[in-house]
């Protein structure tokens, strides 16, 4: 086991990574920018290095500042969580030279796989069910154009590079093709450092549905089950998850499961990865991407399986084989996971900035908190708006919104405005309930 771990990354994911790392008796480094000095996470971390001021260029995402705390601080590894670092692979291969271990996959997985048109090649040879789309990266418009008219407009227009709802543009006709695609390059390039771009079927109300894998070192590789996605902003945003897929029969996670097992198998892949699928209205399911890294949900996993992923994590890192095979993976109840945001729903989700006067979160044994924030914590205008993560687990779907429903009501928070009515407006609509949701759901709501 490691001796020491730095946490690439902020806020409340490197707070859960610090509470693995103490139940693993390992010492933790914390890193911050100048505005995050008063963040939880530096306080909760054995040793803390300040790496830059408060953008997040000039301090999360400065690589030598972030490998230089590595170095100085004598960590043997370092966790990315999610964002930032956790998909470059330039990162990876820097802390490989400096003899630090990457708590993730392979370099060469987050070559394959974090890139979306070489991950789409490899569903396709792993026998995954793919949308309709480009084979690899359109540069030329004319080129470009001609391939979205053999696919059949809308496509989207995709980033091949990143995630987060970033770098995607919707063409519903050749007119909005060349705009849209140049768009599209351009949000691409300033997010993640290449504009590159492939071209894919938009598929009318989807459902997103991803399968969380796990994969050591030593051969084993397994499903941890599914979660459904499809409560998303006009961002592409989730803003609830949950495990299971209420509306998913056996076969088909037996299916789907399969299915991202063989392709993680298919390209090396070692460490947490999660496998993203649309589904259609008829049941018909498609690969669409890899996150080869932790996911902001990975929670509602945890709760239904039992399966820490984080410490699971840290230990494939180490060398260590994973504890159960396949059928030793149990589901049992139903989670639901809330992302609460410091926006305004009333002013079209603007930002939401300043000190935070009260911060009272609910509790009790069917609920579970992820965050850095207190009372006195200051919320900047440079992150990520999230500000926590409320997970609630129930022996059913019908009594775990109920919780979720309690625990929204009580949650209070002064100083800054937050998405909580809008959540709780979500889960009180009857479409909700009944499980029959698409990534329609939130913009239907909202034009309502």
């Amino acid at each position: 086991m490691f001796s020491k771990i730095l946490i690439a990354n902020r806020g409340e994911i490197a707070c859960r990574i610090i509470r693995a790392c103490n139940e693993l008796g390992v010492k933790t480094v914390a890193i911050y920018s100048e505005a995050d000095r008063e963040s939880l996470h530096v306080q909760m971390a054995e040793e803390s290095v300040c790496v830059g001021a408060a953008t997040n260029s000039d301090s999360y995402l400065n690589m030598p500042n972030v490998l230089m705390a590595a170095v100085i601080t004598g960590s043997d590894a370092v966790h990315p969580g999610y964002g930032y670092f956790s998909e470059r692979q330039n990162f990876a291969d820097s802390l490989q030279a400096l003899g630090i271990s990457f708590i993730g996959p392979p370099v060469e997985a987050i070559a394959r796989m974090g890139d979306k048109a070489s991950a789409r090649e490899a569903a396709i040879a792993a026998n995954c069910p793919v949308v309709s789309g480009s084979q690899g990266i359109v540069e030329d418009a004319d080129d470009a154009l001609a391939e979205a008219e053999r696919i059949g407009f809308p496509v989207l227009i995709k980033a091949s590079a990143g995630g987060g709802g970033k770098g995607i543009r919707k063409a519903e006709s050749a007119g909005d093709f060349p705009k849209l695609m140049r768009l599209a390059q351009q949000e691409a390039d300033a997010s993640f450092g290449s504009g590159d771009v492939y071209l894919e079927k938009f598929v009318e109300k989807p459902r997103h549905v991803e399968v969380q894998i796990l994969a050591d070192t030593h051969g084993t590789c397994i499903s941890l089950g599914e979660r459904e996605c499809s409560v998303q902003n006009l961002r592409h945003q989730k803003m609830i998850e949950e495990a299971p897929f209420a509306l998913l029969c056996e076969e088909q996670r037996h299916e789907m499961g399969a299915a991202a097992v063989r392709l993680a198998k298919a390209v090396g892949y070692a460490n947490a990865g999660t496998m993203e699928f649309l589904m259609d209205d008829s049941g018909a399911y498609y690969f669409i991407e890899m996150n080869t890294r932790l996911q902001v949900e990975h929670t509602v996993t945890e709760q239904v399986t039992g399966i820490d992923i984080v410490r699971q994590m840290i230990k494939i890192a180490a060398g260590e084989k994973l504890p159960m095979a396949q059928e030793g993976v149990r589901w049992t109840g139903h989670s639901i996971e809330a992302r609460i945001t410091a926006e305004d729903p009333a002013n079209n989700f603007a930002p939401s900035c300043g000190r935070v006067t009260a911060w009272e979160p609910p509790s009790g044994p069917a609920i579970r908190m992820e965050s850095h924030v207190y009372a006195g914590f200051t919320i900047s205008p440079f992150y990520d708006p999230m500000i926590a993560k409320l997970i609630v687990t129930a022996d059913t779907r019908d009594n775990a919104i109920d919780t979720l429903r309690d625990a929204l009501d009580s949650f209070r928070v002064e100083g800054i405005r937050t998405n909580i009515p809008f959540l709780r407006r979500l889960i009180d609509d009857e479409r909700f309930r009944s499980g029959n949701l698409d990534t329609s759901f939130v913009p239907t709501v909202m034009s309502e």
